[in-house]
């Protein structure tokens, strides 16, 4: 169940690390996802099946598909983010997470990924993902797990865990601590087409799909306040990944949400590991 949320969806997302906006996408949008969305992973070859299996698929977004770019500059979106405080945004990439039936969790992580600045210690989040299911979405399929508050407090868990999305994580055995219960952990059921927001700092992870169907969900990256961070973290962001141009047909949406190589003589280095701004 959700925690008990104040009235303004800022203040959950800084205490919680996360929060929940329902109904966002429209039955014609959701259906138009799930189509581009199972063509996609229709294709992902045997190898990838493997390698990812964990998360389900791994498929960067493609913002040459003109569905999943409309995604992106999603209208009911960018307002959700903009009564958050965050009306210029910047995308920074996205993801196609998608759990085939009898898939098993998904491991304990977080993906800040630039511990080494400072922003790293400040109660606003820095980096937010955006998750829209494609299916109504439990524990029996696996929902979202989340320890609230992770993201601006250390726990001991946090030097229990490897660095996200490596093979220490791809490969860990099933009995590994990044598939184990946290006593503060608490389960996040959403309903297709609600948008949850998170913190990137946030530790979170997946129950396994028990059921007959797929469980597949969008993740996308966003920079909230990307004018307030520092050049040289802006020069690590865009360093680390760039996005492609998006489809022409919806080009037009996009000039504010667009990044460009910003150089600075020392960018922040991409680093998952937390480090000294994580207090506890």
């Amino acid at each position: 169940m959700h925690p008990a949320q104040p009235s303004n969806p800022r203040d959950v997302l800084c205490d919680q690390g996360y929060c929940h906006f329902p109904g966002i996408l429209t039955p014609d949008m959701l259906t138009q996802l799930r189509r581009a969305t199972d063509a996609l992973l229709d294709a992902v070859p045997a190898r990838d099946r493997e390698r990812f299996r964990y998360q389900g698929s791994n498929i960067a977004v493609t913002l040459a598909n003109p569905v999943l770019a409309k995604l992106v500059s999603w209208p009911a979106s960018l307002q959700a983010l903009a009564s958050l405080g965050y009306d210029a945004p910047k995308y920074w990439s996205g993801y196609i997470i998608s759990k085939p039936p009898h898939a098993p969790p998904l491991y304990w992580h977080q993906d800040w990924a630039f511990w080494d600045d400072p922003i790293s210690a400040e109660p606003d989040p820095a980096q937010l993902f955006l998750m829209y299911y494609l299916v109504d979405t439990n524990r029996d399929n696996g929902c979202l797990r989340v320890i609230p508050e992770s993201h601006r407090r250390r726990l001991p868990f946090h030097d229990q865990l490897p660095s996200a999305h490596t093979n220490a994580t791809y490969e860990a055995n099933p009995d590994s601590i990044v598939f184990s219960t946290h006593p503060d952990e608490v389960d996040v059921p959403v309903r297709a087409g609600d948008l949850l927001v998170g913190d990137a700092r946030v530790l979170h992870a997946a129950h396994a799909n028990a059921s007959e169907e797929r469980r597949t969900l969008l993740t996308l990256w966003y920079f909230p306040r990307w004018r307030s961070m520092s050049v040289a973290l802006q020069a690590g962001a865009t360093k680390a990944v760039m996005t492609h141009a998006p489809s022409s047909e919806v080009k037009a949406d996009w000039e504010s949400l667009l990044l460009t190589s910003v150089e600075h003589p020392n960018p922040v280095p991409f680093n998952r590991v937390p480090g000294s701004h994580l207090k506890p």
